[in-house]
């Protein structure tokens, strides 16, 4: 059959050059991956790195965590030393001394009335007036030197009359007293010279005369010498 067609059939080199060039098309494909897994590691190597610089940032410790505690004295525990604190001993008050020298009991309304001549009331039927017997314990505090020197322990019980019709203030030595006589009537005219002059018409006031009495006990001297001296 001279005019059938002849079927063509590659060369014999044919299928080797179709194998080469799968075969290096498989090749190249495989080496184009190689830069794509290489960029993807480096990416995620960059940001575990991003990742973790700040987590390290955020957890690590201050420094000051496990550092004492100086309650707020921080400057004064960097700087130099502060210096020793001076301790200073208290001053005997001259009240505390007054009273280790005489002992005031507390003050009493002997009377109240009209007049001095009047009968009227005592004890707590009488308003109280209160200036005069802190000024009459006052006065007996400040002459504790003008009390009797008897060399043993002794009372004095001053009474003080007050007269708003006369505006006269008297100090003298009450009978109930241990101590009487001339160094009694002494010891009432050093605190009658110590009393201030009252305003009159500013004391609010039921009655017209007033005696109030406060009974003081000088203990007995010490070996120390003269109690006055303390004063001077």
């Amino acid at each position: 059959m001279a005019g059938s067609p002849r079927p063509s059939f590659p060369a014999p080199s044919e299928p080797s050059l179709r194998r080469l060039g799968v075969g290096g098309g498989g090749s190249g494909g495989g080496g184009g991956d190689r830069p794509l897994r290489a960029q993807l590691v480096v990416a995620l190597v960059v940001g575990l790195v991003l990742l973790a610089v700040p987590l390290y940032l955020w957890r690590r410790p201050s420094g000051t965590e496990n550092a004492p505690t100086d309650g707020g004295n921080g400057d004064a525990a960097s700087g130099p030393s502060a210096a020793p604190t001076i301790q200073r001993l208290p001053v005997p008050d001259a009240g505390a001394l007054v009273d280790e020298l005489v002992r005031l009991d507390t003050p009493q309304r002997v009377k109240c009335a009209a007049s001095s001549r009047s009968r009227g009331q005592e004890g707590t039927l009488c308003d109280r007036l209160e200036v005069f017997e802190k000024a009459l314990s006052k006065a007996i505090r400040e002459n504790v030197d003008c009390a009797p020197k008897t060399g043993k322990e002794g009372n004095l019980n001053y009474v003080l009359s007050v007269d708003f019709n006369a505006k006269r203030l008297h100090v003298f030595p009450g009978a109930s007293g241990m101590w009487k006589g001339p160094q009694a009537r002494k010891a009432a005219a050093c605190v009658t010279k110590s009393l201030p002059k009252p305003e009159w018409d500013k004391i609010k006031h039921q009655y017209r005369f007033y005696m109030i009495a406060i009974s003081a006990t000088y203990p007995a001297p010490t070996s120390t010498g003269n109690p006055s001296q303390l004063f001077e």
